[in-house]
Parts: structure tokens; sequence; C-alpha cells
């Protein structure tokens, strides 16, 4: 994946090297920011508090781990914000301004996080964050943001049991992943057992906290419980742990390059995840992971997310094309990185609903918004700043992709403080 400083930034105006784009698209777009041109508010009606917005350009920040251990899970979350303002510039930008970037590398170091979340707040103005990934990334940047009253647009999967006027969450929160991914393992697949596995931190330590107590609540049992720091590489222990203990379920929250080692030893240990015995349900490995792991590693494993690359509905079938088209016939897409891509989607969609790019007054205008467009099919923006999403179970295949086995009818309610699980 390279290398980088993390004490460099990186400045675009959202064009990447390799990005192809024909001349009838170029020449589509230039007449699309033609016309919004004309509409384009003055900078003094939309920029009262000094953010980084001229008459023709608006600066946001991305911030995520381009390197260190998470950097396996991130890139993607990186190239689908990118995308999504390449698609916003072509389309006239927001309130008729290009949006350019100032990337920042969290290096997979929480510190490192808050310090350049309070650079791209105090040096380079930003009007919007997209970034971080672990909880624990978030929990570092989310005391900067407040202080300076940014905004910040989070894409992972989490624990829930926060909610900031000054972030909007677009992955799913802990009743529309953990609780929900088992329900269906009990009552799918007879599940009583379970061994809850993570990495030390706090987003797989609160996860498995409400896990034990929805098992707990359901009369069933929990025969084991390990943590790892994040970048371990050794397994065994655990794995012959497992073995003994025989769980009907290994519940998994282990995250980025950490998911390599743990999943090709189980395989070297004889486990065979198409058999289900046990059956592996991960809230943690996505596509991205799985490229890295290798799909002959992880066969037969389930995940409970909202979105697999796999879904067919159209939104979806232009975005992985454009995605790939961006990046490569090779890339894949996670849960994670489609939820990023929603992110500058949800805050154009608020800018202009609000006629402003000042925090407090695109903050009022969240609840109800939504998005038709999204790949995961619709979203919608709760009073709550989390999202209105369906929760979906998948079974990774030989090839790395998910088969879809199981999904809500209805989008769910996001409750990011369930009652009796704080």
């Amino acid at each position: 994946m390279g290398t980088t400083d993390k004490n460099a930034s990186i400045r675009s105006p959202g064009k990447r090297p390799g990005f192809r784009k024909s001349l009838m698209t170029l020449a589509a777009s230039v007449m699309l920011a033609t016309s919004a041109q004309a509409a384009t508010p003055s900078t003094a009606e939309v920029n009262t508090t000094d953010l980084a917005v001229t008459d023709d350009t608006v600066t946001v920040g991305i911030l995520h781990s381009i390197t260190g251990t998470m950097a396996i899970s991130e890139i993607g979350s990186v190239q689908a914000e990118k995308l999504a303002i390449e698609q916003i510039n072509a389309s006239g930008g927001v309130l008729g301004r290009q949006i350019e970037f100032v990337q920042e590398d969290g290096a997979s170091d929480w510190p490192t996080f808050a310090e350049k979340s309070r650079k791209l707040l105090r040096q380079d103005n930003v009007a919007a964050i997209f970034g971080a990934w672990t909880s624990a990334s978030r929990k570092a940047i989310l005391p900067v943001i407040e202080q300076y009253n940014g905004m910040l647009y989070y894409p992972t999967f989490y624990e829930g049991l926060e909610q900031s006027p000054n972030v909007v969450y677009t992955g799913q929160e802990a009743t529309q992943q953990i609780l929900a991914g088992i329900d269906w393992a009990v009552k799918e697949k007879g599940a009583k057992s379970f061994y809850l596995l993570g990495s030390d931190y706090i987003w797989p330590r609160t996860s498995n906290k409400i896990a034990r107590k929805h098992i707990d609540k359901l009369g069933l049992k929990v025969v084991g419980e390990e943590y790892y720091p994040l970048g371990h590489t050794q397994f065994n222990s655990v794995i012959n742990k497992i073995k003994l203990k025989k769980p009907d379920v290994i519940f998994a929250s282990v995250v980025g390059g950490s998911n390599v080692a743990f999943y090709k030893q189980m395989k070297a240990a004889g486990v065979d995840f198409t058999d289900e015995k046990p059956l592996l349900l991960t809230i943690s490995v996505t596509e991205d992971e799985i490229r890295g792991i290798g799909g002959d590693n992880v066969e037969g494993i389930y995940a409970s997310m909202k979105y697999f690359q796999s879904l067919d509905n159209p939104n979806n079938k232009e975005f992985v094309a454009a995605f790939k088209e961006t990046y490569g016939d090779d890339m894949v897409i996670g849960d994670v990185t489609q939820a990023a891509y929603l992110g500058p989607w949800l805050w154009k969609a608020a800018v202009e609903k609000a006629g402003s790019f000042d925090i407090d007054k695109i903050r009022e205008e969240f609840a109800g918004i939504e998005f038709t467009k999204a790949p995961e099919g619709y979203v919608r923006i709760h009073e709550n700043h989390h999202l209105w999403s369906k929760t979906r179970i998948g079974q990774a295949q030989l090839d790395g992709q998910y088969k879809v086995v199981h999904e809500t009818e209805e989008l769910m309610e996001p409750d990011p403080f369930p009652e009796g699980y704080q």
C-alpha cells in the first residue's frame, strides 16, 4: 500500500491521477458547473464563520489511516469519499462551488487523529471532515471537533452509546448490527453458545459487552471472551481454546491487519467455516479485509452489515461500476467504504437545504434528509444523526464476495442508546 509521511498533508481539488473521464462526460460536467455558477450565492451569504469557502471553492478534510495496521480497512473509505467529491464536482459542486480537499493520515494512531483534526479545523478551516474508522480514533477526534464546532462524517459501524451534535454517523449502530446479527444466528441457526473474540480497544470491548447482555437476555451462554492488541498476529492459543469450548458461534470483532493472521491460522488449524461448526459471525470483516485475507481463508463465514458489494439494485450497480472505473477492476467495496461514500452526498444535501456552509445552520437541517441514490438502496438521517438503514447478513464466498442470505424488510430505526444495554 506504500508509505506516507504521517506529518504530510495532501491538498487536492478532487481529481486523482488515473481518473478516466471521457470528453463527453467532461463537457457535460463543464456545462453543469457553468449553469450552477450562474445561480451561485455570494460568499458573504453562505459563509459567516470564516470557513475555507471562496466564490469558487469550498475545502473539506479527509482523515483516515493510509499507513499502519488500519490501512487495510481505511483506504477504501478514502477512495469512496474522493469518488463522491469527484461526482459532486462534475454535477456542479455545492452551492455552485467546487470541492477541494485536504487529506491527512491518521496513521493508525489515535493521538495523531486528534492532532490532524485540530490542524484541519484550525489551520485549514475545513467546512467538514470525512474520516476515522475505529471508535478509538473517533473518540480522539470528538473533543476537538466539538471544541471548534466542526462537523465529522463518521462511516464505520460502531457500538453506539454516543450522540454528538457535531457528528453524522453514516454506519450502523449496535441495534442495527450486533443485536440483529445475534438474533439471526439464534433464530435461523439455532445458536445457543457464543465465543466473543475482538481486538483490544473500545469498539470490540463495548460491542461484546452489548452482545453478552443480549445473549444473557435470550437465556443463552457465553463460553469464552478474548481480546488482542491491534496488529496482533499470534492466535494459535485462542484457536485451541475455541476448539476446546466448542461454541456454536464465534462472534468476531477483530479489526485491521490482524484479520489476515487470524483467518489464515484458523484454516491452518483445520477449521472449515463452510460446515458451520462453529459458525463464525463477524461484525468487522468486509470485502476490503477479505481482499487481504484471501477468499479461501474465509469461505463460509457470515457477516452482519448493511451493505455488500453484491447487492442487486440499480444504485449499487452504478456505484460499483464507477468505483471500478476509477480505481481498477480488481478493487472491492465493503460496508464502511459504501458508508464513507454517503458522507459527502449527505453533507451536500444539508448545505443546500440550509443555503449555507455554516455548521450551526446545516446542523438544523439534518433530520429527515434522504439519499435516494445510496448504493445500499435508500437512507434517511434520523434526528439523532444516525441513519435509518436495513440490516443484512452475508455469507462469504470463495471469490471474496458475500452472498446476501437475509435482510430486514424495512429500514431499522437507529437507537444509539438502547434501553438495558448501557
